[in-house]
């Protein structure tokens, strides 16, 4: 099966719906936002016509409906993370990457298990409580056990306050027994990007290595659902190719994934080419993405898929990240080094790195910023804890009664950072926050945020509901 074309993924049926609705009348574009405004999702022929706006009015429209949506399902909530790359070693030839084999441009680097301890110190030091394991598609002596030895390590580091509570995972594609390993390893999500769903670019820009096999990777979420993941994320590399085209494909990925195994992707992710090292695709992408249609794209990605989470990376400004979160924006990393060794070392911007970041800023004040804007920074991993992921979490998000975990847990995550790691200003601004946010509640969600609020403030970490 695995070895066959990912026909899931019909280019022609894609040209085909984008040209039947690229003249989309103002009438169709408001019935297809009424309909998304019933958070039930949206078929390709809306997307594509939603992909068409341009006209000033439709876009206000079209961003005031995803704010809506996002905020009927997430509220004022913001998950934050933080990567951790391991090695930039890689047997692979990604024009786009400064982690590519032929690269000489870059320091190579392969973290033992103790340093992979220390970065993971320093991490729980500021905070963080989730980070995302990524390594590229080479590994040191170990094989894949390296990856599973390193998520050991992870899992193991504690300090007086913390301790990391989930590791996702971002690496190249595996078989389904190794699928089975990382899964008994006790990741939380599995996330790969196609990087581009349309093939003759794909096979321009990846030259050799293993990732050249467009369909080994398509089919990879396959592989890792039926080894029992069932929280895995997608994602594009904006600027490849037409976005247009992009969002129709990983929207035949996702109906693909529901259609297989009873639920789609937990997370989409959308980042834009960003300038790397030695990459001179990466400074001039072939298919540039504006700001305002990079908004555009996450708009239509939060009506489309209402209830899967999507993540803003450090490669977007703080401007930019800030505009996102009310079109639908739901996770974001932050304080991220792309470089390993990044964390422990201190450095800026490493030409190690795999690109280049557009939001430096430390974590704390990342915290604060996003509290000034009245969202509530979420360190929670409750659900993978408790077993709600997969078909689990969308039976309890789709009819809203998530956020009767959601939001008491993001609350007490959030007390719980700013009572052990936040600067004196951060703690205020979040303690007024909390307070607030808490005035606003009522019902059971609001008796469950006073009871967890009360165990941290008595000196309890990690509680949740």
């Amino acid at each position: 099966m695995y070895n066959t074309p990912a026909n899931f993924i019909n280019e022609q049926k894609i040209w085909e719906i984008l040209e039947k609705n690229k003249q989309a009348d103002f009438n169709k574009i408001r019935e297809t936002l009424s309909k998304a405004s019933e958070m039930k999702g949206l078929n390709l022929d809306d997307v594509a016509a939603l992909t068409n706006i341009s006209d000033p009015e439709m876009l206000s429209e079209l961003f005031n409906t995803a704010n809506k949506v996002k905020e009927t399902i997430y509220g004022k909530r913001l998950v934050i993370f933080a990567p951790l790359y391991i090695s930039n070693l890689c047997a692979n030839e990604c024009l786009y990457c400064a982690f590519r084999a032929t690269n000489k441009d870059i320091v190579r680097s392969v973290l033992s298990q103790k340093k992979i301890a220390n970065e993971v110190k320093t991490l729980i030091n500021q905070g963080q409580k989730r980070v995302l394991l990524v390594a590229g598609e080479s590994y040191p002596k170990q094989g894949f056990q390296y990856v599973l030895d390193s998520i050991k390590t992870i899992y193991e580091v504690k300090t007086d306050h913390g301790e990391i509570r989930r590791v996702n995972v971002n690496v190249a594609p595996l078989k389904k027994e190794e699928f089975k390993q990382l899964k008994d390893a006790g990741i939380g999500t599995y996330q790969i990007f196609q990087e581009t769903y349309h093939r003759e670019t794909y096979n321009k820009v990846h030259l050799a290595g293993k990732k050249r096999d467009y369909n080994w990777r398509a089919w990879s979420l396959h592989r890792a659902m039926e080894a029992g993941i069932d929280d895995v994320g997608i994602g594009v590399l904006f600027g490849l190719f037409d976005y247009r085209f992009e969002i129709m494909a990983m929207m035949q990925h996702i109906f693909e994934l529901e259609e297989k195994f009873g639920v789609g992707p937990h997370t989409v992710s959308v980042p834009r080419l960003e300038p790397a090292t030695n990459s001179d695709i990466a400074s001039h992408p072939p298919f540039p993405v504006s700001d305002i249609d990079f908004r555009k794209i996450v708009a239509i990605l939060r009506l489309a898929v209402p209830y899967t989470g999507i993540i803003m990376s450090t490669r977007e400004t703080a401007k930019m990240r800030r505009e996102t979160f009310a079109l639908g924006v739901s996770q974001i990393s932050a304080g991220s080094k792309t470089n390993p060794g990044g964390y422990e070392e201190k450095s800026e911007d490493d030409p190690s790195g795999q690109f280049s970041l557009g939001d430096h800023r430390p974590l704390d004040e990342v915290i604060r910023d996003v509290a000034s804007m009245g969202y509530i920074p979420s360190f929670c991993t409750a659900c993978y804890r408790l077993g709600r992921t997969g078909s689990d979490f969308m039976d309890l998000a789709k009819p809203g009664d998530i956020k009767l975990h959601c939001g008491p847990n993001a609350l007490s995550s959030f007390k719980e950072y700013l009572q052990n790691y936040a600067s004196e200003e951060t703690n205020e601004v979040g303690g007024k926050l909390i307070h607030k946010t808490i005035n606003d509640m009522s019902g059971l969600a609001k008796q469950r945020a006073e009871k967890l609020i009360k165990r941290v403030e008595a000196g309890r970490d990690d509680v949740y509901c």
